[in-house]
């Protein structure tokens, strides 16, 4: 989407706190998010997925396997949005909310990443957004003390948007029996929330080269593509954190070959690029591939 105007955000979320949201129509609410929204509340389930938590734009909730023998357990929280609302990336764009996740400490459950399949990177006027428009389950790789039954409780936290953007929280639990029995309907939700990351960079689809200009206001970047064509991929640029950037300029493509200059705006005060790896994802077509940039 070359041309369109790119983001920052720096964003502190405190659920118990009141904070301002930016109406996509450009105006403003004051939104008051209470610890716990009442419409985000679930209860215990037996089976491999929580109750689903709902809200005025959406519902989520959480599907998990039973802790493999080392203890390993395979999770994602899914989320609907309603159709004409989306919820966010990690870097949400100018306005959203990324999301959180935490897990309770008494369930003896540690939560060591989550992923984020491929986003969509939304323009609607001034107004730009990096996330998705359609039902998403970020996966999760959480790690239990040792294999066997275990009871899971997460607070989820999101946000939701169509003409207000409206922060949702869900405590969600659910209990995990033994490994011996199969699951398919978690197994295919796990597996196609997998199959929608971003790959790895590979010989036909990689960064090439990136240089920072001095003055650090511009991101060039040469980029091997999958296919041949005459579209424009988006990039999205992933600085410090909270910070976004997708604004493309003196964009060039001959076949596989695509060159373009990422505007960066503002920077944290005093910023210092030496040492340190921005995130870069590029989305072509269908595929989509996520690599690091490393600053001498």
């Amino acid at each position: 989407m070359a041309g369109t105007s790119g983001g920052n955000r720096q964003v502190s979320v405190n659920p118990c706190s009141m904070r301002v949201i930016s109406l996509r129509a450009g105006s403003l609410i004051i939104a008051v998010v209470s610890a716990v929204s009442m419409l985000g509340l679930s209860h215990p389930a037996q089976a491999e997925m929580s109750d689903w938590a709902q809200n005025e734009g959406g519902r989520m909730r959480l599907v998990a396997l039973p802790p493999d023998a080392d203890g390993h357990i395979r999770a994602g929280l899914q989320i609907e949005p309603k159709p004409g609302w989306i919820t966010y990336w990690r870097e949400p764009g100018n306005n959203g909310i990324p999301p959180q996740i935490t897990i309770a400490p008494q369930s003896g459950v540690t939560l060591d990443a989550v992923s984020y399949p491929a986003p969509k990177h939304i323009v609607s006027g001034k107004v730009e957004d990096i996330g998705y428009d359609a039902p998403v389950t970020l996966p999760l790789s959480l790690t239990a003390p040792k294999a066997g039954p275990v009871t899971l409780d997460a607070t989820a936290f999101i946000g939701i948007c169509k003409d207000i953007c409206i922060p949702f929280q869900a405590q969600l639990s659910l209990k995990l029996g033994g490994a011996a029995q199969s699951r398919p309907q978690e197994e295919t939700i796990l597996q196609s929330a997998a199959a929608r990351l971003p790959e790895a960079p590979s010989a036909d689809f990689k960064v090439v080269a990136h240089i920072l200009s001095p003055d650090m206001k511009q991101l060039s970047l040469k980029i091997t593509l999958p296919e041949e064509g005459a579209s424009t991929p988006d990039i999205i640029v992933t600085g410090p954190a909270g910070y976004a950037f997708t604004r493309q300029t003196n964009a060039a493509r001959a076949g596989r070959a695509y060159s373009a200059d990422i505007a960066i705006g503002k920077l944290p005060k005093n910023y210092d690029i030496r040492g340190k790896q921005w995130g870069v994802l590029v989305i072509d077509g269908t595929r989509a591939m996520e690599s690091t940039l490393a600053f001498e």
